[in-house]
Formats: structure tokens, C-alpha cells, sequence
């Protein structure tokens, strides 16, 4: 049975469509994360699943029971918010134990609830601590613990890490993936960050312009874009997209890169299974870790399927435990992710190793993958 079901979705605030006609099915004990950039429409999505805005059109189920119409309090959900939302003037254990105590819940019981969730998230020391006497990570675990006494059916995350630093982001990322290990309860996750989203992740919905995109797990969304809209938002840097030309020799495939003959690099697909694009233009999807120096230790690593393509080199970034290369092929520019070491010169060409064994064809017009 799936834990949340949507339907046929449809928000209108006026005359403007937020959200259009969305179907999701989340399985119990998932972790889904809502993925898109700013006014996509996932918020809306996450409010509408909570009850706290109105679904124009559509039908949502959580656990099995129809909750479109059923005010928030009554969809057995526990929310986590971007602001945290405690209690200024009540200690972390009065923040924790507030919504039981609206419900009646015995004293006993309301003991035995902080002290598994307080144990769970590593706060039992921070009990008798108010709200402005925590940092923002210990603030994050409180309003966690707030809504995991509820013991509901469904989790609902609102962006809970975009007000910490990127090393706390970091931290309470990994805290929050270890929970959903422990309670293995079924989560929805909002951000707008792509890495929080695929290092999360069971499955991840992909929005842009209030529909969903695409929807899988974090490795069939990096290798197998829907579209070049995922291609392009998931991944960092994003996916390449090369204009190329299609061409065929005997069985195998080439796309042909770079201005006037170009080059020819050799791609893993059936020429067979794409002879109506053969001779037509397309739009050649490469990963940046796919594209590096030539002699670089990395090259070959996966078993190089491509060729080696001059390209100017316009800007480097190191980054530490790699160099990033922004390339210029033709009139196209692309990143490539090298060794710590290359040190390519700017300004200047330079041998660049394009591998293609995982590389995807998009339709330049529609700009939906092909293969």
C-alpha cells in the first residue's frame, strides 16, 4: 500500500496555474525529495499533501484513507518547517511535548516519547535548554524531535537546512538520512539544493513549471535524464549539452562535435535503434567527469569509448580534491572535472579525452532524451 498517493493534482491561485495535474505514489518507508528550482511549485506540492493550502482539482490518500478534504490536524502527518517554528519561551522539552499535550496524552507517556526521541537525535542534554540558547543545528534537531513524537504516518520536510552554513548543512544532512535509517517512516523532502536531493534520496521528483519531470532513483535521474531540464538542474556542475550531428558507419553510431567536419566521437548506442536521427542534428549529453586532460589519470578509468578533441581552455577551478575546467568546443563551452594537478594553461587549446560510454541524446526541439 502506498503511504501518499496524489492524483491528477491541479492548484490555481486565480488565474495562474501553479501546479498541473500531478500523480505521485510514494511506497511506505521511501525518503522522496521534492527537487526544483525557486517557483516550481514543490512548496505548494508539500503544503497541499499537508493540508495547509487547497487543491483545486485532484485527490490525495495518505495511508491508504482520502485526506483531500481532511484539515491538516487529521492526515496523520508531522511537519518540519524551513524557520523551526519553537517556542521562544518554552524549554526544548516543553517544544517537544506541546503538541502531545493538546492532544491529551498522559504524563507517562509524554516522558517515554522525549526520552526515545531526545535518546534518537543526541539532545537528551539539551532538555531544560531554551530555544535561543541552541545553535541553528541543535534548533533543526528539537523541531525534529517535535515532530517525530507524533510517530505519524508520513514525515513532511519544508527546505529544513537552508538556514544553517554549508558545513552544518552538511552535518545535519547525514543526521537526517542515519533517522529515516533508524525509524524507516515514510519522508517528503523540499529543497531547491540538488546534492542534498540525490545524496538523500530513495526516489526523487524533479519539478519545473508545476509538473513533475521526472521521477526515479537519484542514479536512473544522473545517468538517464528525462529531459535536458534534468539533465541541466541535477548534477554539479550540470550535464554538457554539445550540439552534434548524428552519423553511421557499418553498425556503429558517431556524433559529430565542433565546428565544420569536426570530430567523430564513437557512442555506445545501436545505430539500428536510432536510424530516423541518423544525419540530423541532436544534442550530445556528456558529464563533466566524462570529459578531461588528455594523459590524465582519470582518462580511460571506466574504459574509454570516444576520442580525443582539441578545445580552448577559458577558466580553471580548483577545488582541492579536483580541477574544473571550463572548455570552449566550437561555439559550445563545457565542463570537464580533471586530476588535482592538471593545471591546463588559460587561454590556450589543449587535448581534451571525451569519453561517451554513458553519454545521452536529446531531441534539440522537444529537448526530451532519445537514447
Amino acid at each position: 500500500m502506498s503511504a501518499l498517493r496524489v492524483d491528477r493534482l491541479r492548484v490555481r491561485f486565480g488565474a495562474v496555474e501553479v501546479l498541473r495535474s500531478i500523480d505521485l505514489a510514494v511506497e511506505s518507508g521511501e525518503f522522496v525529495v521534492l527537487v526544483g528550482p525557486s517557483g516550481c511549485g514543490k512548496s505548494t506540492l508539500l503544503n497541499v499533501i499537508a493540508g495547509l493550502e487547497r487543491a483545486s482539482e485532484g485527490r490525495i490518500e495518505i495511508g491508504g484513507r482520502e485526506v483531500t478534504k481532511i484539515p491538516p490536524k487529521d492526515r496523520d502527518i508531522a511537519m518540519v518547517f524551513q524557520s523551526y517554528a519553537l517556542y521562544p519561551a518554552m524549554t526544548v522539552r516543553g517544544n517537544i511535548t506541546f503538541g502531545m499535550e493538546c492532544r491529551g496524552v498522559a504524563k507517562a507517556a509524554q516522558a517515554e516519547s522525549v526520552s526515545r526521541v531526545a535518546k534518537l537525535l543526541q539532545i537528551e542534554h539539551l532538555l531544560e535548554r531554551r530555544p535561543a540558547q541552541l545553535s541553528g543545528g541543535q534548533r533543526q534537531r528539537v523541531a525534529m524531535g517535535r515532530a517525530l513524537v507524533r510517530d505519524p504516518t508520513l514525515f513532511l520536510f519544508d527546505e529544513p537546512l537552508s538556514n544553517l552554513d554549508a558545513k552544518l548543512r552538511v552535518e545535519m544532512r547525514m543526521e537526517i538520512k542515519r533517522l529515516h535509517q533508524r525509524v524507516g517512516t515514510t519522508m517528503v523532502y523540499v529543497t531547491h539544493d540538488q546534492i542534498e536531493a540525490m545524496t538523500l534520496a530513495t526516489r526523487i521528483a524533479v519539478m519545473n513549471g508545476g509538473v513533475i519531470q521526472q521521477f526515479a532513483d537519484p542514479q536512473t535521474i544522473y545517468d538517464k535524464p528525462a529531459n535536458l531540464f534534468v539533465a541541466r538542474f541535477m548534477g554539479s556542475p550540470p550535464m554538457n549539452a554539445l550540439p552534434a550531428r548524428l552519423a553511421a558507419s557499418g553498425e556503429a553510431l558517431a556524433a559529430i562535435v565542433g565546428p565544420g567536419e569536426g570530430v567523430a566521437l564513437r557512442l555506445p548506442h545501436a545505430a539500428g535503434s536510432l536510424r530516423n536521427w541518423i544525419g540530423r542534428e541532436v544534442v550530445l549529453g556528456i558529464r563533466p567527469e566524462s570529459i578531461t586532460l588528455a594523459g590524465d589519470a582519470r582518462e580511460g578509468a571506466s574504459g574509454l569509448m570516444g576520442s580525443v578533441l582539441p578545445a580552448m581552455v577559458e577558466m580553471i577551478e580548483p577545488t582541492g580534491a579536483e580541477t574544473m575546467a571550463l572548455i570552449r568546443i566550437g561555439a559550445t563551452e563545457a565542463m570537464a572535472r580533471m586530476q588535482a594537478d592538471s593545471r591546463p594553461a588559460v587561454g590556450a587549446p589543449a587535448p581534451f579525452s571525451i569519453d561517451t560510454a554513458k553519454a545521452c541524446l536529446f531531441d534539440p526541439k522537444s529537448e526530451t532524451r532519445i537514447a
